[in-house]
C-alpha cells in the first residue's frame, strides 16, 4: 500500500468517526451551532458574498459529517444567520456566537462543533489565517483551549 493510499484510508476513517460522533449529538441546538460556525468561518474576511454562500451551502448539503441533519432545516438556519451578517457584520457575529455559546456547557459537543468548523474552513484547501482566528475566537467563547486543535 502506497503512502497516499494509507493517507487516504486514514482520512476516510477520520471522516467516518466524525460522522458517527455527530450522529450522537443530532439535535437542533448542535446543528444550529454548527451552521453558525460555518457562517462565522465564511464571514471571517468581513462579509459573506454569494459565492461563499453557495460554497458553504453546497458543502453543508454534501458533507458526510452534516448529512445527518435535515437539509431544509440547515438551509433555513444558515440563511437566518447570514441575514444577520448582511444587516450588520458585528450583529451577525454576535448572534452566531450566541448560538455557538449554547454548547458551552457541553464540552464534547462544543469540541466536535469546532472540528466541523475547521473541516469547513479547510474545505477549499486553504484554512487561512482569518478563518483560523475566527475558530480561535469560537474556542475562547466556549472555554476550549485552542492548543487542543493545533491553533
Amino acid at each position: 500500500m502506497s503512502f497516499f493510499d494509507t493517507l487516504k484510508e486514514k482520512a476516510g476513517e477520520a471522516r467516518a468517526k466524525l460522522t458517527t460522533e455527530i450522529g450522537k449529538f443530532k439535535n437542533r441546538e448542535f446543528m444550529e451551532a454548527c451552521v453558525a460556525g460555518c457562517a462565522l468561518v465564511a464571514a471571517a474576511d468581513g462579509s459573506i458574498d454569494s459565492s461563499e454562500k453557495q460554497k458553504m451551502m453546497k458543502f453543508i448539503q454534501q458533507s458526510d459529517e452534516l448529512k445527518v441533519f435535515d437539509t431544509k432545516d440547515v438551509i433555513a438556519v444558515f440563511n437566518k444567520v447570514t441575514e444577520n451578517f448582511e444587516f450588520d457584520n458585528e450583529i451577525g457575529k454576535a448572534e452566531a456566537l450566541k448560538m455557538i455559546g449554547k454548547l458551552r456547557n457541553k464540552p464534547d459537543a462544543a469540541r466536535l462543533m469546532v472540528r466541523v468548523c475547521m473541516a469547513i474552513g479547510s474545505a477549499d484547501g486553504d484554512f487561512d489565517d482569518k478563518e483560523k482566528q475566527m475558530v480561535r475566537e469560537m474556542c475562547r467563547d466556549l472555554n476550549i483551549p485552542t492548543d487542543d486543535f493545533g491553533l
